[in-house]
């Protein structure tokens, strides 16, 4: 049972001391980079239900 706790307490410890070694973004960064990812996400989505679409279309076509 004390080897399993120390096994957490060291987890815990190099958990914390690679949290201080990220480099967090700026702000500016941030926002730009969450943008580019929701807009990424919403032009896929576009892409994925037209082309759904377009499958859907050309299987009741040949049905």
């Amino acid at each position: 049972m004390e080897e399993s706790a120390k096994k957490k307490k060291s987890l815990f410890k190099s958990l914390k001391a690679e949290f201080k070694k990220v480099i967090w973004p700026d702000k500016k960064s941030f926002t730009r980079q969450t943008i580019a990812v929701l807009l990424t996400s919403v032009f896929l989505g576009a892409l994925i239900a037209l082309l759904d679409l377009v499958i859907k279309f050309g299987i009741n076509f040949v049905i």
